[in-house]
């Protein structure tokens, strides 16, 4: 008789039942263990969920990212040297088990994992679980703008100079804003919560539309600023910081340690303008205005005068049209323009 299948610490008693007869289903079944088998499934329908379950990783071995079988592959040897270093006698059946699961087919390798009765290929196992299904970098440059839809169907829009990192796991999504905005149409998946991670703020959603910005290399826009058009999400601070739910319509906005704010509301320009090609500034310094519109080009501004960059800026303009922006400053601002080569500066118009 086939030995029962070791299981990993953390699986429950069905989850190990449901593994020993998926593991004894892949031979032929007597009438016996037919009858024991059927008299199983019937006796709890959590019975039928854990079998679901396994089968559903089963077919996920298939699914693994190139980079994730890599690490399975590299555990895999990891555990063969550690088995040759200890200081325990290592019995021979066990280092060929190891070296023959490092060199099998990937799909053939994990299904001997996850069946095997040797308790150290569970390391690989646990690995496996802990690996994304899918995993993707994206990043824009300056005066790009991209649209990413995710294997799970969420849609994410990418604005100028982004960078984002995603990682989509068997039960949960992750996206790392690393730098720069965005806006997530998140495909709703209650099984699968969606988290986007900007500096030290987490922002969980099941099913929504919201924008996060984090521009931490901007002086006085280091804030991470998120706005919710649909739908509601859970924002998480740093420590001592409260959790609060945001609604569609509004906004909060963290400082650098994920110290949360005040609820507001979302501007009537909405939650991310510069989809439609325009950034707005309400009360803005002049000196942050000039580093907004250095993240869509080159701009040639510069300001050297503290007192006129503390000035400031309420308008919407566009960011690939910067001659509107330097006809209409010195309309709104006691300002002039001076052009010194290459460089226009912007002065006080009293000097």
């Amino acid at each position: 008789m086939n030995p029962s299948p070791s299981y990993p610490a953390h699986a429950s008693d069905v989850d190990q039942q449901a593994l020993d007869w998926f593991a004894r289903r892949q031979r032929a079944f007597t009438a016996a263990e037919e009858a024991a088998f059927h008299a199983w499934l019937q006796a709890d329908p959590a019975h039928r969920a854990a079998l679901d379950r396994w089968h559903g990783d089963w077919r996920q071995l298939d699914e693994l990212p190139a980079d994730g079988v890599a690490q399975l592959r590299r555990q895999l040897a990891a555990d063969l040297a550690a088995e040759q270093r200890s200081s325990v006698p290592v019995s021979k059946g066990r280092r060929d088990w190891l070296a023959g699961l490092a060199a099998m087919a990937p799909r053939a390798a994990l299904a001997t994992v996850a069946l095997s009765a040797t308790g150290g290929g569970f390391l690989a196992w646990n690995r496996w679980q802990q690996q994304p299904l899918y995993a993707g970098n994206f990043r824009t440059q300056r005066g790009q703008q991209q649209d990413v839809t995710l294997p799970d169907g969420s849609m994410l829009r990418l604005d100028t100079d982004t960078r984002i990192a995603v990682a989509l796991y068997r039960e949960r999504r992750e996206v790392r804003l690393l730098g720069g905005q965005a806006v997530f149409h998140v495909q709703g998946d209650p099984a699968r919560p969606f988290e986007v991670l900007a500096g030290a703020v987490r922002v969980t959603v099941v099913g929504t539309r919201f924008s996060v910005r984090h521009t931490p290399e901007i002086p006085g826009a280091e804030e991470i600023r998120v706005q919710v058009e649909e739908g509601r999400v859970r924002v998480t601070g740093g420590a001592g910081s409260p959790v609060m739910e945001l609604r569609a319509g509004q906004r909060i906005a963290a400082d650098a340690d994920g110290q949360l704010g005040l609820i507001g509301r979302v501007a009537e320009a909405g939650i991310a303008p510069w989809r439609d090609g325009r950034i707005t500034f309400d009360n803005t310094p002049l000196a942050q205005v000039l580093a907004e519109f250095g993240r869509y080009g080159s701009t040639g501004l510069q300001v050297r005068d503290a007192e006129v960059a503390a000035l400031r800026v309420t308008g919407t303009f566009d960011p690939q049209r910067l001659e509107n922006f330097r006809r209409v400053l010195p309309r709104v601002l006691p300002v002039a323009l001076r052009r010194d080569g290459a460089v226009t500066e912007i002065v006080a118009n009293d000097k």
